[in-house]
């Protein structure tokens, strides 16, 4: 049932991307007398439709193959590769015989409508729920490194109070793009101390490997037990939800790091542990397991700050975090090409979306992946790569500067090479997709 459900989110998702994308070329095409002959959700391959209908000399349907959609406009070569009504003299509704300009618009139309939904997506869910931040300087006991902070000289205690000379105000800019992107540098006090720390240009290739949680994290204060989850070892102790948490093997417990340190360092072995019950002191001796676990869930004392904008001041906040993921994508993606990232590490397939989406409806998570999808939708379809529209477009804008258009032998085969790295690309994330699925 989870798998039914994470595999409906995905298809609902991508199906409202693939049709506004679609619909960007279709209208951008009728605004200019082009004419459309196929407007298709998903691919109908080989010939095989789940259904079809015409209407006004088109035929709208819905191919059986889910690796996108597509609209076919007459006098186009595309990936259909339907060079035959290209045999005839040009005829005054096909797209070949357009001005450039009008036909790099009709090859740009999905690309914005892509751009412009992520932007109202995040716009609405800015108006909705407001922002809810961590204010650094609220953060007065620090940060607590993972594995890549610790690698990179971080310390537990340490207030990163500025990134690249700018102060830092919310936490999350700790852990942004202009952090993991590399090569910025991070200024801490330590002890009283003013120190500065690098970033080298590779971390974001470490963060991939081990996760954000394992570059930096608050440093919170322990409040009490949230949950005591049934049949754990902490159940067997006798742990109780509310139980203030005091002391492990008699050393005093404040931060949720020394209680994580003081599990781990006893897996599989019998701790002592003071908490405050009733007004009085218990003492409870639960057995650690191999994870460094006991089986409880702490509440922790993390400052936070919530912000509330009405319609008009959510759109530039929404138009920003939909355009930082935007140039977040295409940063990360020269970070593949010249190797600072593995390429398994950087994409995500249908599986591991599938994933993202979870096996619970939740529509604030929904729409928010739903506008991340169309932020990179919009830059993957801008690639230079024949076939996409960014390939087209490189076209067009060749076409402009030499003053005539490329040969139809050149356009085929270059389509020809982009249907190739396209399925070579499309075979690399989700044989990739299947093989972090089954090694998890």
């Amino acid at each position: 049932m989870d798998g039914l459900v994470m595999t409906g989110q995905l298809l609902l998702g991508l199906s409202i991307l693939i049709i506004l994308h679609e619909a960007g070329h279709f209208f951008a095409a009728r605004a200019f007398g082009i004419k459309v002959e196929k407007f298709y959700l998903f691919f109908d391959a080989w010939g095989f439709k789940l259904f079809s209908f015409k209407y006004k000399g088109c035929e709208y349907g819905m191919g059986w193959l889910p690796l996108g959609g597509y609209v076919k406009i007459a006098g186009m070569i595309d990936e259909s590769m339907d060079t035959d009504q290209l045999a005839g003299p040009p005829q005054p509704w096909e797209f070949r015989s357009k001005p450039a300009w009008q036909r790099l618009i009709v090859m740009l139309g999905g690309v914005a409508v892509n751009i412009v939904l992520g932007m109202f997506i995040f716009w609405m869910l800015t108006f909705k729920t407001g922002e809810t931040y961590i204010p650094n300087d609220k953060l007065v006991s620090g940060v607590v490194p993972g594995k890549v902070g610790k690698a990179i000289g971080i310390e537990t205690g340490d207030r990163i109070v500025a990134v690249n000379g700018a102060k830092v105000v919310r936490f999350d800019e700790i852990t942004s793009s202009k952090v993991l992107m590399g090569g910025g540098t991070l200024s801490i006090l330590r002890n009283g101390e003013s120190k500065d720390i690098h970033v080298p240009g590779n971390i974001l290739d470490e963060v991939a490997d081990h996760g954000v949680t394992e570059f930096v994290q608050p440093r919170t204060s322990i409040s009490r037990v949230a949950e005591v989850l049934p049949g754990s070892k902490a159940a067997a102790a006798g742990f109780e939800k509310g139980d203030s948490i005091l002391s492990v093997n008699g050393k005093q417990i404040t931060y949720f790091d020394e209680f994580q340190q003081q599990l781990m360092a006893r897996k599989n072995n019998k701790i002592n542990v003071n908490v405050y019950r009733n007004r009085q002191v218990v003492t409870l001796m639960p057995v650690v397991g191999e994870e460094g676990t006991i089986g409880v869930s702490l509440d922790m004392n993390v400052p936070t700050e919530s912000l509330d904008h009405g319609l008009w001041a959510s759109l530039p906040i929404g138009a920003s975090k939909a355009w930082g993921m935007f140039t977040d994508n295409a940063k990360g993606i020269g970070k593949v090409v010249t190797g600072q990232v593995k390429a398994q590490k950087a994409f995500t397939g249908p599986v591991g979306i599938a994933n993202m989406f979870g096996a619970e409806v939740n529509w604030l998570k929904f729409w928010t992946l739903v506008g991340l999808l169309s932020m990179a939708l919009a830059l993957m379809n801008l690639l230079p790569i024949p076939a996409l529209d960014g390939g087209h477009a490189v076209f067009l804008i060749i076409e402009m500067v030499k003053g005539s258009p490329l040969s139809d032998k050149f356009m085929e085969r270059a389509q020809l090479v982009g249907f190739v790295i396209i399925v070579a690309l499309m075979v690399f994330v989700l044989g990739n997709d299947i093989f972090k699925y089954v090694l998890n």
